[in-house]
């Protein structure tokens, strides 16, 4: 029986809550296959701070690099807020996703036929949409130097390398060939040296991979397409910044954040993690959403792990048990047969994951 190593960090607020549902779906299909997992829980975000002073503690960089996969609930909250910056729990985030070199950020967007009527978007406009955004994640404007304050002025610097290009490049078509064949890539062409790069690198890329169509996009021009016909699209390869706020804006065609995972993938450990927060507000009280982490770790066994019939178990079962009308909280105005706790849910989805076929 195979094993595989999993590093939970479960983070802050309710990311302990989601990861429990998340590994209970996974131990409940794991049951079923001829795999197994064991898990280190690790440390990470503002409860990393308070225990070590430090929001990365180098023993959950050792225990990431040491697993198959890490699976990551969320950090941050208003406590840690005052901290100095490099204290602060998104900076540790940064800082782990640069140690364990995952470059290419893989968000995908669904809109369930069941909750339709979820989104703020009329349902003509979203009905079967299905789109994955590929961002690049560990260059681009957050990282590049110089950067600084000089008393009024402060500056960033976006910068790209070739290899960086072709690196999150190559990651985006691969992916289109399991999907539509279709790649829009996403820049600023028109005004920005590093997005012209961009474009002559892709185009590049794009010539080893004939069945893929290759369109460009201006970023503006993409968030106005994203509203006006989501369709369109398939697969959108970015940098870093503008996939931030256009992987944000697709998120919301699903009607709710809770809903939809991420992996961050390179070339050493992938991590897997919901793209909400860690929403403080409601930690402790049973109501948050845990789809989008047991969607998390179906995209771990996808793309981690190989295990593709195990995450299509996940994959359907969390749309059967929207169809049977088991909503969270966050969903109970669409069509709820019943509204569920967040552990409630989490059972429901394994429960149909085992008898899944």
């Amino acid at each position: 029986m195979k094993k595989y190593k999993i590093c939970l960090i479960k983070g802050d607020g309710i990311g302990p809550e989601i990861i429990d549902e998340a590994v209970k779906v996974l131990d409940a299909v794991a049951s079923c296959e001829d795999f197994d997992f064991s898990y280190e829980e690790a440390l990470m975000g503002g409860c990393a701070y308070d225990i070590t002073g430090d929001p990365l503690p180098q023993a959950t960089i050792s225990s990431a690099m040491n697993s198959d996969a890490v699976l990551f609930g969320a950090i941050g909250g208003e406590k840690w807020d005052a901290l100095p910056r490099e204290k602060r729990p998104e900076s540790g985030l940064l800082r782990f996703r640069k140690e364990l070199g995952v470059f290419a950020n893989l968000r995908p967007a669904v809109v369930y036929d069941d909750l339709i009527n979820a989104s703020s978007l009329k349902p003509e406009v979203v009905k079967g949409v299905d789109l994955m955004v590929v961002r690049e994640l560990i260059g681009g404007i957050y990282f590049g130097e110089p950067k600084g304050r000089e008393g009024d002025k402060a500056y960033n610097t976006m910068v790209y390398s070739r290899d960086e290009i072709v690196r999150i490049a190559r990651v985006a078509f691969d992916i289109a060939m399991e999907r539509d064949k279709r790649v829009c890539s996403i820049d600023k062409a028109n005004v920005l040296d590093v997005s012209q790069l961009w474009r002559e690198v892709v185009e590049e890329v794009a010539s080893e991979y004939p069945e893929v169509s290759l369109t460009h996009m201006y970023v503006d021009n993409a968030a106005m397409q994203l509203i006006r016909d989501p369709r369109q699209f398939d697969v959108m390869l970015t940098g870093n910044i503008f996939g931030d706020i256009l992987s944000d804006e697709a998120s919301m065609l699903s009607g709710s954040i809770g809903l939809l995972p991420s992996a961050s993938v390179g070339s050493k450990i992938g991590v897997y993690e919901p793209i909400h927060g860690s929403a403080p507000d409601i930690a402790g009280q049973g109501i948050a959403n845990p789809i989008a982490t047991i969607s998390s770790a179906s995209m771990m066994l996808r793309y981690a792990l190989g295990e593709q019939a195990t995450a299509d178990k996940i994959d359907a079962a969390i749309k059967q048990a929207l169809t049977e009308g088991y909503r969270t909280k966050d969903l109970a105005q669409f069509d709820a047969k019943e509204v569920c706790s967040t552990s409630e849910i989490g059972s429901i989805i394994a429960n149909y994951a085992v008898k899944c076929k």
